[in-house]
């Protein structure tokens, strides 16, 4: 019996000696593999899973350059195409984290923010997963079933992942008005366009200009009357019905102005939801904003909207 027990722990031990040399660190990356396969002078991860920890600590400033970096590091070890969205889709703690910077959920944690820029994404304590290729596909299939619908009198911004509703979100639209810019150098109607297209391009460094004057500007004033810095949140350009006519999505530092006909053409969110928003809209995805004064609320009942650029029922 003793000789038997001794040699059951033998084969125990050896069993997690070659399992705990299976797990080898490469640099800042950690994998856990048996099924690695070496080709074209480089190992590719097949249904196997890999982590990367930040050397130092990341900064908002810094987060889109160190993104950047992961992608082009680990592209080339994939079996499929890696990019931002897939990877940050991998690890939703990642756009938590980014939403957590939000002007007004830190001030609800009794926090200050100047600079959001200074913000914390990551340290180096930090596991960042590279998915798997199984993984992988799931995500890259869920990603092309995304869609945006925005419904202007409802001021409201939803994801559907084919026919589910992940997200809802408020958001304000263009007034009802016409007025000169001098960023376009003309009158410009300030209504939100309907119409079908999709996501076409984006600003990870917005600049800020005012369109009515044209002059640049840095600070913001807050609701609660305080002046921080702009944020550094990306700003998601569309192409509605062919036209590229400046209709971006992207973060507004006044949330009060949700829920109105206040901006200036664009579709404005609060800043937490601009990140949830940007990482489920990678370019490609179908986009859909509509004028229904027709809806049904989330009980089903029937509601009649207000027709706020006077369209009338048929529009």
């Amino acid at each position: 019996m003793k000789t038997f027990l001794k040699i059951t722990l033998f084969f125990i031990v050896v069993l997690l000696a070659s399992l705990l040399k299976g797990n080898h660190v490469h640099g800042d990356i950690k994998i856990g593999t048996t099924t690695s396969e070496k080709g074209r002078g480089h190992f590719k991860l097949k249904h196997s899973k890999a982590w990367t920890m930040p050397m130092d600590t990341v900064l908002v400033r810094d987060y889109f350059n160190y993104i950047d970096s992961l992608v082009v590091s680990y592209d080339s070890i994939t079996t499929y195409p890696l990019s931002e969205h897939l990877l940050v889709r991998a690890n939703p703690w990642i756009i938590d984290t980014l939403a957590n910077t939000d002007y007004y959920r830190m001030k609800s944690r009794d926090s200050f923010v100047y600079d959001q820029k200074q913000l914390i994404v990551f340290r180096p304590t930090d596991s960042i997963l590279i998915p798997d290729s199984l993984a992988a596909v799931q995500l890259l299939n869920r990603i092309k079933r995304t869609i945006i619908d925005l419904n202007i009198p409802e001021f409201k911004l939803r994801i559907y992942e084919d026919s589910v509703l992940l997200y809802t979100f408020p958001i304000r639209v263009g007034q009802n008005r016409k007025r000169y810019l001098k960023m376009g150098g003309r009158i410009t109607d300030l209504r939100t366009k309907p119409g079908k297209g999709e996501i076409v391009d984006y600003r990870r460094y917005p600049v800020f200009y005012n369109p009515v004057d044209g002059k640049q500007f840095y600070l913001t004033k807050r609701d609660d009357e305080k002046t921080t810095l702009m944020p550094q949140i990306p700003w998601i350009e569309t192409e509605i019905n062919g036209v590229r006519n400046g209709q971006l999505i992207h973060p507004t530092t006044n949330p009060k102005s949700l829920g109105k006909a206040s901006s200036n053409g664009c579709i404005g969110t609060r800043e937490a939801d601009a990140w949830v928003i940007y990482y489920h809209a990678p370019i490609g995805t179908e986009i859909n904003i509509r004028y229904d004064l027709n809806i049904k609320d989330s009980l089903g009942r029937e509601q009649v909207l207000q027709d706020i650029y006077n369209y009338g029922p048929k529009n």
